[in-house]
Parts: structure tokens; sequence; C-alpha cells
């Protein structure tokens, strides 16, 4: 199949998807309905915004395991561990979107996941970092299975924390794949993956869909394991410091409400309105404003990266940069009180 033809058959697929969707949101009828409390929207939106992605990573993922194109799709059967991975987690977030699970059975059971996943495919293991401002290289040995589940229940929190806003979320992975593009890691599959964020973009920004946690841990699988398959199968790959700036912002606020919900004798994985987002949106009023600005913190890192800075400098910039913002917006608060 011609990849031009291809790539016009995926945008009908989500163009029909994007019109039918009423039509499909009602019948699944999975909706999340605002409490006045964590979930202040003003009607149900739909909860069908990770199975959107989910069917479209399917759909790429074996339409260009029938083309074959070189270096278009994840090889030697890596495919079919984002499969499994991508579907386990999505199932694991829809259970909780539609029970509410406890935070301590969320988190026993992305841990179950990702053991389960890595026990059969030991290729997922991170058994190395390599930092980019020191020749040595770091084995984990045999830590690399405890590391690889520290991970990805890392990215799994940050990534859930991080979509609290209307499109911040979407634009944060759209902006990762980018950068998977521009490096030439499997640009083929991420501009096409890419297309059905835009049609989400457009139903997410009108209330009508949300991603959800099965949304957001499916999008913790996919980025998590092509992190690690372009540190084994690149020669430019990114190297562990590099990647931590890639996702700098959502990490640093994960651990702030970390550590201030313990310090306040809370459950650190309990929800609160607390997030960099939040603070934001507080201070401008508009939703809109917030996700510009905390995009564009996203993406500072990145930017400086490309300009060869060095990323311990660039790391103590961004910290600077973070608790100033968030020092500014209390002192702001209390005096608006």
């Amino acid at each position: 199949m011609n990849i031009f033809y291809l790539t016009l058959l995926i945008i009908l697929f989500n163009l029909i998807l994007y019109i039918k969707f009423d039509l499909i949101s009602n019948s699944l009828a999975l909706f999340d309905k605002p409490d006045g409390k964590l979930k202040r929207h003003s009607k149900p939106a739909s909860l069908i915004g990770g199975l959107f992605i989910l069917v479209n990573l399917y759909v790429v993922i074996f339409s260009l395991n029938l083309i074959n194109s070189e270096n278009s799709n994840f090889d030697n059967n890596f495919f079919i561990v984002v499969i499994t991975l991508s579907t386990l987690f999505y199932l694991v977030g829809l259970i909780d979107d539609l029970k509410n699970l406890k935070p301590n059975i969320k988190l026993l059971s992305l841990i179950i996941t990702i053991f389960f996943v890595a026990y059969l495919f030991p290729e997922i293991n991170l058994k190395l970092i390599k930092i980019s401002f020191l020749k040595k290289t770091y084995y984990f040995n045999d830590y690399s299975l405890f590391f690889t589940i520290l991970s990805f229940l890392l990215l799994a929190n940050a990534m859930n924390m991080f979509d609290g806003i209307n499109l911040q979320l979407i634009l944060f992975c759209l902006f990762v794949f980018i950068i998977f593009i521009i490096k030439g890691f499997l640009p083929l599959f991420f501009i096409l993956f890419s297309i059905c964020f835009i049609f989400l973009a457009l139903l997410n920004f009108q209330n009508k869909v949300f991603v959800g946690d099965g949304g957001c841990y499916l999008l913790t699988a996919i980025l998590g394991l092509t992190f690690v398959y372009q540190y084994q199968n690149y020669d430019n790959f990114l190297f562990g410091d590099e990647v931590f700036l890639i996702l700098l912002i959502p990490a640093l606020d994960m651990l702030r409400l970390f550590v201030s919900r313990i310090i306040e004798k809370k459950h650190p994985f309990k929800g609160d309105l607390n997030h960099l987002h939040h603070k934001v949106e507080n201070y401008f009023k508009n939703k809109n404003i917030a996700v510009f600005i905390t995009i564009c913190l996203c993406i500072f890192p990145s930017i400086l990266i490309f300009f060869e800075v060095k990323t311990y400098n660039i790391l103590i910039l961004n910290l600077i940069i973070y608790f100033s913002l968030i020092l500014f917006l209390k002192i702001k608060s209390k005096f608006e009180k």
C-alpha cells in the first residue's frame, strides 16, 4: 500500500470517528460526570478518548506491518510488546475511570501489569543508562526489573497528574512525538499516529471527550516503550538525562505534589487541585492561557537541548523557573485572599 494512500485512509478513518463521535459515545455510554470538587466540568464528557487512541494504535501498527516500509514500525516483534502493554495499561485505567479504584489498588495493578509484560518480554527491561556529560555507562544488572517497573510507574503517575485540563496532555504528547520524528525514531509511525490526536484535540477542546486514566496509561506505555526502543536501536539515541529533561515539568509537578501531600499527611496518589495548571488557571482565570504556559515550560528544556546546552545547566535553569513560578502563584493567591 502506498504511504500517501495509507495517510489518506487514516485521515478519513479519523474524520469518520470525529463526525460520528456523538453516536459512538452515546452507544458506549461511558461518561465522566462532574462532581463539583475535582471534576469541575459543566456537563458529562465521554471517556472514550483512550479507546480512540488505542484503536488508532492498532490501525497504524498493523497497516505499517503490511506495507513493511523501512524504519516505519517497531521491529523484532517489539510491536507486539507495544500492543500488549498499551492494551493492558488502557484496561487498568479504564477500570479506574469506571470504578474509581483506591490509589493502592491502582498502584498494585500497574506494578503487576509491568512485571507480567517484562517477564514475557525481557527486552523492555532497562539494562543500562548513559548520561550525556559523562563517559561512563551505568548498568542496572540485577536491579534491571526494579528500575523498569519504577520508571514506568513514575511516568504513569506523572502523565496522569498532568492530565488535569483540556488539551494539555494531548499537546504534550504531540510535542514528544515531534521530537521522535525529528530524531528519526519511527517517523512515519508517529506522523500517522499523530493524526488521531488532531481530531481528539478538537473533541477535547469542545469538552466532548476526556483522555481519562485509560488514555493516560496507554500513552505512558507508548512513550515509555519508545524511549526504551530508541535506546536499543538508534545510534543518535536520547541520553537518560535528555529523556528526563523532556519529561521534566510533569515529573517536577508530580514530585512536588507527592512531597506536599505527604507533609499534609495525605495519600501521595490522592487527587487534588494543587497542580501547576490549576494554579496558573486560578491566577489567569483562563484555561487556554494555563495550557499555553505549561506547554511552553515543557518545550523550553528541549529547545535548549537542541542548542547543545549542557543538561545540568538546563536542569538548574528550569528548576529556578518552575519553583519561582510556583512561589509567585502562591504569594499572589495569599494576597488575593
